[in-house]
Order: C-alpha cells, then structure tokens, then sequence
C-alpha cells in the first residue's frame, strides 16, 4: 500500500507542478460571464488562458457542464463531458451536450492543454442560467395592463414629426400594476423574467429591483420584445411579499404634446412576467402576469422619450409595492393584445455612470437659474428641493446657451422639459424615470439656489446634478499620447459613443435617438477597440432583420419606428446605411469569430443584394444621400463633394464581396460565383462611369471619392498609387484640410494608414485652425458635434465622424488584426511614430485576452513594449533597419527564442512573437 501512495504521488507531482505554467480565467458563455436568460439552445463558451510563459497556444480543451454544482465539483459533467478535443478553440466553442431546459441553471468549467506540455488545473466553476424557451415557459403569463390602446388609434410605423393634423388624440395614462403573494418554506433561488413597454421599473417589497435604467431594450414592438432576467432571490422573503411594476411610453407610444421626432401609437404601457421560485426541497412555484394583478394612475402624469416627464409627488401611494398596501381601491388589471415573440435581452442593460456637479451657476431672474454642469453627456437630472406641497418646477436641459444665458434647444428637440410638483413641505429627491435627454446645462425655473436671496419664498434647490446614463458595455481599450490634442480629441470622440450607447447606436441623445445605421459599421472599429459591444452588435443585426421591407430594403434606421419620406425615399433608401446588414455580421465575424450570426443574417444579405439589383442602371446605384455631412460650400447636408453614385456603388461592390466570402463559408458555392461575377460587371461599370484614366482621379477628384474607390478595391492595381498619391496631393495642396464628410471620412483614415501615410493623418488633425477635433475643442465642444464646424444650429453631441479614434488604435498605438486571422488571433504590432508625438500607450482585451502596446522615442531611440495574450502571436513591424541595433527583453536580435526576426521591409524590422510580454529597443545608428 506505502509503494502505491508514493507512485501516486510521483505521477501527479508534475501533472501539479505544470498547471502553475497555465491557468483558464474569464470563462464565458454568448460572452458573458454567469449570465441569465440565455435563450441560445446551444450557447457559445469561451474562456482566457493566462501564463507566465511565452509562446504559449492550447492543443487541446475538456468542457464539463452540469446541472449539480455537487456533481462538477466530483468533475461529473451529467450535461455535457466534452471529454478531451484536440483543437485550439477557446472562444466560440458552441454547447454540444443534452438538450437545455427553460429557466434551468447549468454550471461549467474548463482544463486545457498546452503545447509546452503544461495541463491547466480546473478553472473555477462558471454557470449560466438559461431564459425561458418558448412560449409555454412562460406559464400561462399574460400581456397585462391598466387600459387597452383600440386598434383604430395605433400609428404602427409612425409619421415624421407631428404627422397629419387631424390625428385622433390618445389618452395615455401611466400606471402602477402590483400583485401580493405568499412564501411558506426555505428558497433556493428565485428568478423573475419580465418585459414592460415601452420601458418599466420593477420593485419587490418596496425596493427597486436592480440597477438598471429604461428596460427593456428597443426594438420592432409590434413584431417582438426583449424580456429582462433578475436574480431576485435576496428580494423574496419568507411570509407574504409583493410585487410592484411602473410603466412608461418609451418608444411604443409618443404623446401629442411638446417635441416629438415622429408620432407613432404601438400601444398603452403593458407588462408581461414569470416569477419564478425553486424551493429547497426542489418544487418551483411561478407567479405570472394575469388578471389577479391590481393597477392605478401613477403619480408621471406625462411620459414621452422624445418631450420629457411630469411627476405629481402628490399622488404618490406610499407603500404601493409593499405587501401591506391596502389595494382595494385598485381596478383590476386588463388583459391586453402584445406580441408573443419575446427574446432574452443579452445586450447590457443601460446604467448609470458619471455624476456631474454645477461648475457654474447663473442668475436669469429671482426664478430662473442655469446650472451648468460643464460636460455635454446623455443623461437626466436629479435635484433635491424644499418647498411647499403643491409647488411646481420645471428643468429644461441644453447642449447650449443662447447669448442671454438662457438654455438653447433649437437644434436639439424642443419643447423638451420636466415639471415636478411637491408633496410636502421637507426636502425632495426626483429624477426622471422614463426619458432622457442630451445636455449640458440644466434650466431650473419657479426655485432658487440654496444661499441667494428668495423674496418669493420659492422653493430651494438644495441639490442639482447631472446623472450621466448609457449601455453598461464594458470598457475593454485605452488609449493615450503625448500630444494634449489627441487625448483631448481622444476624449470628445469617447463622449459622444458613450452618449449614443444606448439600447441602439444611437445617433445623438435628443432630438432623434434613432439607430440610424451607417455610423454602426463606420464607427464601428473605434467602438470595439473601447466598449465590448458584441451582443449589442448582435442585437442590431436582429433589428435589421426585423426592419428590412417585403421588397428587400433595409431601411436606414432600426428598428424602424418611423419611415422618413422627406425628399422622396432618399432618407430611407442610401446604400451606405442599408449595407450595415450585410456589412456588420461579417465584421462581427472577423472581431469575435460570430459565423453562426452569418448563417442566421445569410437570408438578409441576399435579399438586399437583390434589392439593390432591382435599383441599379448598368450596375450603378444613386440613391440615397451620399457622403452626407461633408465640407462644401454650402450648409452641410446631402453629399456636395461627392457623386452619390460614387459612394452608393462603391459600397454596393463591397457587399458583393462580402456576400460572395459568406456564401463559400456557409458552402453556397453556386451563390459564391454568382456574387463574384456581379461585382467583376459593378467594377468595370464603375470605372467607366467614374475614373478619368488622364488624372488618374474618381469623379469630381474629392478626397472621399479617391479613397472609397482605393479601400473597396474598385481602382486597378496598376492605377493604385497614382490614386493614393492624387489623394495625399490634394491634401498637401489644400494646406492638409479634410472635407470628407459622413461617408467618406474613416476610407480617407484607412487608405492613408494603408498605404503607410500617417504622416499625412496626423498634418490633416493635429491643429484648430480648420474644421476637425481641434477646431470643435477650440470652440469649445465637450463632445464630438454633428459638423466638422461645430455649428450651434446642428447637434453638438453626435456619433459620427468619430473615425480617428480607429487610427488612434490602429495607427499612432498600432494594434492592428492580421487580415487572415478571426478575433485577434494573429495580431499586428504596427506603431506609427508620426510628427511630434513622443509617445503613445493603448490596450484592448480582445476575445483571447489583453493586447497592449506602449511606445516612446527620442532622437536616437525607439522604445515598445508589448503584451501578446496566450493562444494568440503578432507579427511585430518596429521602425528599424539593417543598421539599426535592436534587442528585446534585453537580448539582442536576430533570434530570441519566442522573438524571431523575419526580415527588413519598408524601414521596418519585422519580428514574429509568441505570447508573452516583450521590451524592444532599437538604437539607430
């Protein structure tokens, strides 16, 4: 028996010893970590390797899934053995085990192999806990309300603005729903699914239920909902409870007062919910949404996501979502009409972030102050007052101030403000609940600042702040720099996506908050590189596939609550927007290894194409509105620079491109070759309409028309540089000015960055003197502005034309993606030292796990640092050459082990990497 201890001993000590080389971390599944409400049936895992080693990859992989936390701790994967897999995967390792069940919770982990002979420990112990599957998950749950919108009244796809004037008006009332119940023995856990729209707050015994803010996410409400997931298991108690609900229009419904973009009438505020409690002894008990629920009036007496909130504090019920709430005054609820296409929502919900203090406040007159808070972010505010019960004070919030001081909301959507009427005579603490607005300022009217004389015995404002809100994505990048310029521009640029990250990508925070589409794939590299937006990004592929038309037309907004018929189709039918369908599955693809989306976006990508076959004269496209925004000589607007048809055909190729490589991986091979040949006809009729064959120039010769032909492949390798060189020639000649605008801008960046020009990015935006960051930022803009020229009669908080922080990344800092590699697999390390920056720092935690680079120079010195995550290498391109002296990790080149000198190219030394973290020097001579 001693021989058998001490050989067990003997064989397991290494085994022991090399786990400490590798470990599994950060296990995921559909890219959260311990999620609820995964409807997927066979949800993607993913998990980190981390090493002190270099050169580390993973040979092999063993998943255990169970429904016992018991059982996985005795390694028993009664779900799912995966047993050993030879293979590298460590994202988008799809569930392969027994069939998943409703509202059931699963736990997992992980060991791997490397190919340093390392076997990892278990990981911890992960779980997920999926939603409810279909419709008979739900438990008899039903659409649930105060009153019924009749069908005469619905506006499905709303009007632009205030539609036709002689719209029957509706009387929309928000409500309170609530509903008591009892529990008698020991709970293991409790779980509550639930969609209210347009957006709700639920509470149990008294208290909010989570931290988010305007649940549900938006999409399609006619065609389906999203329902939210909450671990609720802290909330229920033993003895009797209650459950409380408070509903809001959102987008379902915009009210016919004040500033609406579009009207529309979807429907009254409902709720539809499961509760769900598993008892210790292991008996469930559901408490669903049905006619035993109670309603009332709530004390938001005006609700629109477009014109603000009222709330009577008078009419407060104190108590209402409490069991001992007396509700015999309550109608019963009405079961109501709702779509019965509920998904889980996976995107992150939207959450509360910065707060923001006055840094300066300004008397109006004795009533009207304006606070103002010094940064332009989405968001609401929150004030505490002291005044009597029945006075009334309304905040009206701005991006601007007029000359006078008083708030300015002419380019933004007005009239947008909240009324708030006291309950009492002590002090008050309000803050919206159903809407937000973008601002800066904040306009209080009929109260006075603590301190300043009150003649008027006005109420006092003890408090007033600015809650910044957006889509609680995590932040996954850094950046920074030497130059003060591009770190501020870093900054204006960051503000504006954080204030249009909502339940869409949005395109500002006021006037519109409408998913318009082109900035999602536009902007879409340098919001990646910040946000971990995939199920985001997921979710807008769903919205288009519910958007797009009977005849193939993806609209250039989703979900499409309006259709916008200004200037006949143009603000509904441009390619650059619509091709967001085709575009964004495969750029999810290439960032985060997502071939199932293409499979299911597959059908959406063919019936665009078809559509915009059915648009085209000899393979050429015009509609639309082109590089919208760009600098002319007129206002900006509808493309001045640029041939629609340039930008409409050239993105037309690029879908045809992209569908012909979706087709051959989804093995259409037929469909493939039909793709291909359609863009070999679009290329040539391309040229012919376009290319002036004498001045090697696109069309009108404008900076966006040489540099979408270049980026999307249309010009001729022969013709490339001359194209490339007309395009630097014209910015040398234009004293480095940009004029591309909407469209245009981020192919302008990609081209010159390709072509190893960043010389002439960083001449185009390092000054203030001419339109760009640097002039937003001298007229004082805090975050980006809709224009280059930060007009104040367009937004000044606006998601496009954000496109320099991609080279920010990309460029300057220089993490880059091989083009052949899926999900940063194979890395590139390209800095690009330009002008006078002296140094320059990035991360990004990519799927694999944490990418940095941190560069600085001097005049006879070049140093890098550089993080390669395990299960990942880089080909590393450092400024050198044959001359140069390089050493990394303190060891000279050529060879050091996992950094391995290639070759010299270019003025630069290209090195291949492992994983690892690597120090490069290079001295030049």
């Amino acid at each position: 028996m001693n021989k058998i201890i001490v050989f067990l001993l003997i064989s397991f000590t290494p085994i022991i010893a090399n786990a400490q080389n590798i470990s599994v971390k950060n296990l995921t599944c559909e890219y959260k970590i311990n999620p609820l409400g995964i409807d997927q049936p066979t949800p993607a895992l993913g998990w980190q390797l981390q090493s002190i080693q270099q050169g580390i990859c993973q040979i092999a992989y063993r998943v255990l899934v169970a429904d016992d936390s018991l059982l996985l701790q005795k390694n028993i994967g009664n779900t799912w053995d995966s047993k050993k897999i030879e293979g590298s995967e460590s994202i988008q390792v799809i569930y392969k085990g027994k069939p998943l069940q409703s509202a059931k919770k699963y736990y997992w982990k992980v060991m791997v192999w490397d190919n340093q002979k390392n076997v990892s420990e278990w990981s911890g112990t992960a779980f997920w806990q999926m939603g409810l599957l279909n419709e008979t998950a739900w438990n008899g749950a039903k659409w649930i309300g105060y009153q019924q919108l009749p069908d005469s009244l619905k506006i499905i796809t709303g009007f632009p603005d205030r539609g036709p004037k002689n719209l029957t008006p509706v009387k929309d009332t928000m409500s309170l729903l609530r509903k008591n119940f009892s529990v008698d023995k020991a709970i293991k856990t409790a779980t509550m699914f639930i969609c209210g729209l347009g957006q709700f707050e639920l509470s149990i015994n008294g208290k909010k239920v989570g931290d988010h803010f305007l649940d549900p996410a938006w999409t399609q409400f006619d065609k389906e909902a999203m329902y939210v997931s909450f671990d609720v298991t802290g909330d229920v108690s033993m003895g009797n409870n209650a459950i409380g609900v408070m509903l809001g229009n959102g987008f379902q419904l915009t009210p016919r007062t004040r500033y609406r973009k579009f009207t529309n009438a979807i429907g009254y505020p409902k709720m539809i919910c499961r509760l769900m409690i598993e008892y210790a002894d292991g008996s469930v008990q559901s408490i669903v949404s049905d006619k035993s629920w109670k309603a009332t009036r709530s004390p938001i007496t005006y609700s629109s996501i477009f014109g603000g909130e009222d709330y009577d504090a008078r009419l407060e019920q104190n108590g209402w979502n409490t069991s001992l709430f007396d509700d015999s005054s309550w109608r019963q609820v009405l079961e109501v009409d709702g779509t019965n296409h509920l998904h889980s929502q996976l995107s992150e919900p939207i959450k509360f972030f910065e707060t923001f203090s006055p840094v300066k406040t300004t008397r109006i007159k004795d009533s009207i102050h304006v606070f103002d808070l010094g940064q332009n972010a989405s968001g609401i505010p929150s004030i505490t007052l002291k005044g009597k019960r029945g006075d009334t004070i309304k905040i009206i919030p701005a991006e601007l101030i007029n000359s006078n001081g008083t708030v300015n909301q002419k380019a933004t959507g007005n009239p947008y403000y909240y009324l708030y009427i006291l309950k009492s005579n002590s002090a008050e603490t309000w803050q919206p609940r159903f809407t937000y607005y973008g601002f800066r300022y904040l306009q209080v009217e009929g109260a006075v600042p603590g301190g300043e004389s009150n003649i008027k015995n006005l109420p006092i404002v003890l408090a007033v702040k600015g809650l910044h809100m957006r889509n609680a994505a995590a932040i996954v990048g850094s950046f920074s720099s030497s130059s003060d310029l591009f770190n501020k521009t870093n900054d204006l640029i960051n503000w504006s996506i954080k204030s249009n990250l909502q339940s869409v990508l949005t395109d500002c925070p006021h006037r519109e908050k409408l998913g318009w589409l082109e900035q999602v794939h536009l902007m879409g590299s340098s919001i990646r590189y910040n946000f971990d937006v995939v199920n985001l990004l997921k979710k807008t592929v769903y919205d288009m596939m519910q958007s797009q038309t009977a005849t193939g037309l993806i609209p250039e907004i989703a979900p499409e609550y309006v259709k916008f018929d200004w200037g006949g189709e143009m603000f509904r039918d441009s390619p650059e927007w619509g091709s967001t369908g085709i575009i964004l599955p495969w750029y999810l693809y290439q960032w985060y290894g997502e071939k199932d989306l293409l499979l299911k976006a597959y059908p959406m990508m063919k019936r665009y194409i078809e559509y915009l076959k059915t648009k085209a004269n000899d393979h050429i496209l015009t509609q639309g509105l082109g590089d919208w925004y760009d600098l002319g000589p007129k206002d900006p607007g509808v493309s001045q620079l640029t041939t629609r048809g340039v930008t409409a055909t050239a993105i037309y190729y690029y879908d045809l491109g992209i569908v012909s490589k979706v087709a051959d991986m989804l093995g259409e091979k037929l469909e493939a070759n039909e793709y291909s040949l359609l863009a070999k006809k679009v290329k040539v009729s391309f040229n012919k309409a376009f290319f002036h064959q004498g001045t090697k120039q696109y069309a009108t010769g404008s900076q966006t028309s040489n540099a979408m032909a270049v980026y999307m492949g249309l010009v001729d390798p022969v013709n490339k540089k001359a194209v490339i060189d007309n395009i630097v020639k014209d910015l040398r000649a234009n004293n480095n000015a940009l004029t591309a605008g909407d469209i245009g801008y981020r192919y302008l960046l990609r081209v010159l960055e390709a072509a190893g020009r960043s010389d002439v990015i960083f001449d185009m935006n390092n000054r203030s003197d001419v339109p760009g960051y640097g002039y937003q930022l001298a007229k004082g803009a805090t975050a980006l502005t809709e224009s280059w020229q930060a007009l104040s009669t367009v937004s000044n908080n606006h998601l496009m034309l954000g496109h320099l922080m991609e080279w920010f990344y990309s460029g300057l800092a220089g993490i880059r993606q091989d083009e052949k590699a899926v999900a940063f697999k194979k890395i590139i390390i390209h800095p690009d030292p330009v002008g006078n920056i002296s140094a320059a720092k990035t991360s990004y935690l990519s799927p694999y796990g944490l990418i940095s680079t941190a560069w600085k120079k001097n005049s006879h010195l070049f140093e890098l640092n550089v993080e390669v995550p395990a299960n990942t290498s880089a080909t590393i391109y450092l400024p050198a050459n044959k001359k140069s002296t390089i050493t990394v990790n303190g060891q000279t080149l050529p060879n050091n082990g996992n950094a391995t000198l290639s070759k010299y190219e270019d003025g630069r030394a290209i090195i291949f990497a492992g994983s690892g973290i690597y120090s490069f020097k290079v001295q030049s001579k």
